[in-house]
């Protein structure tokens, strides 16, 4: 409908510019308008002091007549109105719906940002838990490795210090051992060499009892 109005208004618009440039067709096409005009602006030009030759001179190409003007300002005025009444309201409803629909995908662009640095956020949060979980699960190891560490630290320390006593009861047992046999064998190397010098032979137990209680008081001296 809209549509219809406006194209009787080009329509219209262009019936007043044609009309008004056809007078000014008609009077060039007329064969005494514009030489009755000439000649009346020349009989003034004389009567005004002028020459002839101001007379003769060629109209301007350029510059439209007066009617012309006047019709054309008239044309384009109503054109304008025409324009402005039923063109302006398709034109301003259409770059509403054009501003309407650009706002609409801003506001779309916006919500898929929004949702975006939701998603962001989201995957930043979960980043840090997972390396705060990384770095906790890395120091309970470095924690069970040091605990590990210091049990193998003291089981080692305990049994290097039971293998250093056993070694000890095993080291003063052969001591003992062999200081018995070394005090059996003097003792009786003593009585055989005692016998000979004496030449007497006296009991066994009481020279083994004799040698020992000196060998013993020999120990204590050292």
């Amino acid at each position: 409908m809209r549509f219809r109005k406006l194209a009787a208004g080009v329509l219209l618009a262009g019936a007043f510019v044609l009309g008004g440039f056809a007078p000014a067709g008609a009077e060039e096409t007329d064969g005494t308008g514009p030489k009755d005009h000439a000649a009346e602006e020349c009989i003034h030009i004389l009567e005004g002091g002028g020459t002839a030759e101001e007379c003769h001179e060629a109209p301007n190409p350029i510059l439209p007549a007066t009617n012309e003007l006047v019709f054309g300002a008239l044309s384009f005025a109503i054109l304008f109105g025409l324009m402005y009444k039923f063109a302006y309201p398709a034109v301003a409803k259409g770059m509403q719906a054009r501003t309407d629909r650009i706002r609409e995908n801003l506001d779309d662009a916006e919500r898929v940002k929004t949702e975006a640095q939701t998603i962001l956020e989201e995957y930043q949060r979960q980043l840090a838990d997972a390396r705060n979980e990384s770095n906790r699960i890395i120091e309970e190891a470095r924690q069970t490795a040091d605990q590990l560490r210091r049990d193998l630290m003291q089981r080692a320390e305990a049994e290097v210090a039971e293998l250093k006593q056993r070694t000890q009861d095993d080291i003063n047992a052969a001591r003992d051992r062999t200081m018995g046999e070394l005090r059996e064998q003097v003792a009786g190397l003593a009585i055989e060499l005692a016998e000979k010098v004496v030449e007497a032979n006296l009991d066994r137990d009481t020279n083994i009892a004799l040698i020992e209680r000196y060998i013993e008081q020999v120990g204590s001296q050292r």
